[in-house]
């Protein structure tokens, strides 16, 4: 009998994993489909496409054919091993019959049943070929703000031959590499099956002001050396709103200062951290050097004498 090898069939190696293998499944269905396709062997070779899926995609298939077909060449005369079919049992029957035989009905059981499975992955059965159509993936870029309020965003993509224009509606706690699904807005299906989902990646826009890991939010806050060495309440304008809080006298650069439960407000809301910058005032004026010297003079400081300066 002659040996068919599958992986040619789907122009795979023998070593392809199990979802390189779906890839190339559904690369050459949608290639060789009947309906689309202008080969004349569409029909045939769509045929041959599925039996080969059918048992390159079952993994227990898979380790069957693999064990019988080693060192065989698409095409090649061959017998299976003697005692083969009493190892596997693919056959309906009760027994007998030679190891051709048993062969034989491998490729005929492992032919059928893909394409009968209505609404399956594909196939030609009596209900004609059907599959569901492919998921798009596909990022959006919001702002923090929009995180902390929800928006509602304008978005254009291509579904097949068609470029289409959605309104996404952006829920509000949202976070970095969250995924928003659209059920039915992926690449239409073949034969009347359902279309694939859209699939969108929250990113969010760069901004200088905010680092954002997870749900908690990083906020610079400049203050004057004054504000910093004696304490003082300042006003800070955050994602949610603007904030009343007060710097401890004696801080320093880095210094955070948590507010619980003022980052994105996710289904576990994050904190909201402030990140003090003691920021000088430019010695541009007359005055301004005065009182710089006048500092150096009467303040004993020396910020490098902790590194033994």
């Amino acid at each position: 009998m002659e040996y068919k090898d599958y992986y040619q069939t789907l122009g795979v190696e023998r070593t392809a994993s199990a979802d390189d293998i779906k890839k190339a499944y559904r690369k050459l269905v949608r290639q060789y489909h009947p309906d689309v396709s202008k080969h004349k062997d569409a029909t045939e070779k769509t045929k041959e496409i599925n039996e080969a899926y059918d048992v390159l995609g079952d993994a227990e298939k898979r380790a069957a054919y693999d064990g019988l077909g080693q060192g065989r060449r698409h095409g090649q005369d061959f017998q299976p091993p003697p005692d083969w079919g009493q190892q596997y049992d693919f056959g309906g029957g009760g027994g007998g019959g030679s190891a051709e035989d048993i062969f034989a009905d491998l490729f005929a059981h492992m032919g059928r049943g893909r394409g009968q499975r209505a609404g399956g992955m594909g196939g030609m059965g009596g209900g004609g070929f059907q599959m569901r159509g492919e998921d798009i993936h596909a990022a959006i870029a919001i702002d923090l703000r929009d995180a902390y309020q929800g928006a509602t965003r304008t978005i254009s993509l291509r579904a097949g031959q068609k470029e289409k224009t959605l309104s996404v509606n952006i829920p509000k706690g949202v976070t970095p590499g969250q995924q928003l699904r659209l059920s039915g807005q992926g690449h239409p299906g073949m034969g009347g099956a359902a279309a694939g989902d859209l699939y969108l990646e929250i990113q969010f826009n760069q901004d200088a002001r905010y680092r954002v890991e997870g749900a908690s939010v990083y906020q610079n806050v400049p203050v004057t050396p004054w504000e910093a060495a004696l304490g003082a309440g300042i006003s800070v304008p955050t994602p949610s709103g603007a904030v009343e809080v007060t710097v401890p006298a004696g801080s320093q650069s880095g210094r955070k200062l948590r507010l619980k439960g003022r980052g994105i407000p996710s289904s576990q809301p994050g904190d909201l951290y402030l990140i003090l910058e003691v920021v000088l005032p430019p010695a541009t004026s007359e005055r301004a050097r005065e009182l710089y010297e006048q500092m150096a003079r009467e303040l004993a400081f020396n910020p490098r004498e902790r590194i033994g300066a």
